[in-house]
């Protein structure tokens, strides 16, 4: 039994990542739902994970269900296809991504092959191990601080000047400054486990 270590990034911001366990006996579909716990998004919407290499290109699909669109290759379903089937080498890449209308992309890596982990058997995989960042609001701004922001917008009161911030008179004192100055604002267990499974 191993244990696959996977990295997922949000695009956006790398400093923004979950890390998760799973087994790699275990399908895409429990990726793909370990992913979305791990970033706070419900389990409405379409997805699909790509098969990727050291650039982020996007290869074979590994998807929820068969779209209504144009396939370079029939994609694989998450599941029917194990994890382990699609680990090609030791720092593997995949691309998730979540709903298609907002485009919600997760760039995954794989980081640790845990070899002989029979002594976990007692845990439920699979598992989130570490975050770090202040995720994404699903359905808010996709930005970094997102509602975060609002708070403390409300707490320090920014929407207003204090006193003592600005003076009567200070903006046209200001214009006449900046002219005088000339300033102008302007599947199967193979793949990684098998030296014969396909490349990307």
């Amino acid at each position: 039994m191993a244990i696959l270590k996977f990295r997922v990034y949000w695009e956006e911001e790398d400093a923004i990542y979950r890390d998760v366990l799973v087994r790699h006996t275990q399908h895409f579909s429990d990726f793909h739902q370990i992913i979305l716990k791990a970033f706070e998004f419900d389990q409405k919407h379409d997805a699909t994970f790509f098969r990727s290499n050291d650039n982020w290109q996007r290869g074979r699909e590994i998807s929820k269900e068969v779209y209504q669109k144009e396939y370079p290759v029939a994609p694989l379903l998450m599941d029917e296809t194990t994890i382990a089937s699609e680990i090609m080498d030791t720092n593997q890449h995949f691309i998730y991504l979540y709903d298609f209308n907002k485009s919600w992309t997760f760039l995954v890596e794989l980081i640790q092959v845990i070899k002989n982990a029979d002594a976990d058997m007692s845990l439920e995989y699979p598992i989130i191990s570490r975050v770090e960042g202040v995720g994404p609001m699903q359905y808010g701004t996709k930005g970094l601080l997102g509602e975060k922001f609002a708070d403390i917008e409300e707490k320090y009161d920014l929407t207003e000047a204090g006193e003592g911030f600005g003076e009567e008179g200070e903006e046209e004192d200001s214009e006449a400054s900046d002219e005088e100055t000339g300033d102008d604002d302007g599947g199967d267990n193979e793949g990684f486990f098998d030296d014969s499974s396909e490349a990307f």
